[in-house]
């Protein structure tokens, strides 16, 4: 079988500077390889799918092909979805989507993908008044449109709302589903983990796998008794463990902003990201009561060092106001006050 993606030996100097050494990858069907990178490499590997930069090492082939042999390769067989990719104001959604079907001679059910970018009930609405997270998803919906065999997605989540990044997961598992072949191309090395089948990093030493902090399924019972067992000999793991799809994702007590648990169910926020917990709320508590972190509510825990402001919120209640990214307000109980202002030493 082959690969939908297969590069060989390119590299990249840039004047004196070596942006990567040559390197080789390959990529399957219905597989997500994510690359972490900055700005500088992410454009050249872009500029080289797209032939905007002559190859003047190695060879990239989609399905077999090479590129630098066959122009129909692109855009026929490779999508491009950019992080700063223009769109025309004047016209509605669907507009784009019928200039876009025009463009692509393509076959793909409109109202289909007008769904699964969630903008269907929006799809008469002009770009200009449109979010940025909502053009972004236009940009998504796009290179869906296309219907290529291999896509590349630069920065697909950054600066956008919860709803588009829940709406680019569901590409990716809808592209997978579909045999497609992902290509991630990011400077965020959270977002790569979580996404992304196979992480690497790629700078002026190489290619370099990124050594993921995960197990499979099947192996998490493993992981808990081996917990157990460190906790009976008294090593102490202070890592706390999160569930992203089949993978398990360690973070340091410190990087954590605040935990809410809802349902039964214990999310962590992180830089206004959130991280399905493996742990219950209780279970929580008592692991990071050492580290900082304070039980303001019967829902939620927060780190102490992250609290920037306590405001009132009704006669009863209050609010922390979080120095983090989103900003975040969480509720602090009456309660909970009262101490609060013990460890604080205030009257």
């Amino acid at each position: 079988m082959r690969s939908v993606l297969s590069i060989k030996n390119i590299e990249k100097h840039s004047e004196e500077t070596i942006l990567f050494p040559a390197f080789s990858l390959t990529l399957e069907k219905g597989e997500i390889v994510a690359i972490h990178s900055n700005l500088n490499v992410r454009h050249a590997l872009i500029h080289m799918f797209m032939r905007k930069t002559k190859l003047t090492h190695g060879e990239i082939s989609i399905l077999g092909q090479p590129i630098s042999e066959n122009k129909t390769v692109y855009p026929k067989q490779i999508a491009v979805s950019s992080y700063e990719e223009g769109l025309y104001d004047r016209l509605s959604i669907m507009d784009h989507f019928k200039f876009y079907e025009g463009l692509y001679g393509s076959n793909q059910k409109v109202d289909k993908i007008l769904q699964l970018t969630h903008l269907y009930t929006i799809r008469h609405k002009r770009i200009k008044n449109l979010t940025d997270s909502q053009k972004k998803r236009i940009n998504f919906a796009r290179v869906l449109i296309q219907d290529p065999s291999f896509f590349i997605f630069e920065e697909p989540d950054l600066n956008v709302d919860v709803e588009t990044r829940k709406v680019f997961l569901n590409i990716t598992k809808y592209l997978q589903d579909n045999g497609k072949g992902i290509l991630i191309l990011t400077g965020n090395i959270e977002s790569a983990i979580m996404i992304a089948d196979h992480v690497y990093r790629l700078h002026d030493q190489g290619l370099q796998p990124y050594e993921l902090a995960e197990e499979r399924n099947q192996e998490e019972k493993e992981i808990d008794t081996d917990v157990s067992d460190n906790e009976e000999s008294g090593f102490q793991f202070n890592k706390i463990p999160t569930k992203v799809n089949d993978k398990i994702v360690l973070f340091d007590p410190p990087e954590i902003d605040y935990i809410e648990s809802s349902a039964g169910q214990s999310t962590i926020f992180i830089k206004g990201e959130a991280f399905q917990s493996m742990s219950t709320l209780n279970e929580l508590e008592k692991r990071l009561i050492p580290f900082g972190f304070f039980r303001c509510h019967r829902s939620y825990i927060v780190n102490l060092q992250k609290v920037r402001e306590v405001i009132p919120w009704t006669k009863n209640s209050y609010s922390l106001v979080l120095d983090d990214k989103p900003k975040s307000s969480i509720p602090l109980s009456k309660s909970k006050m009262v101490h609060l202002k013990e460890m604080l030493g205030l009257k």
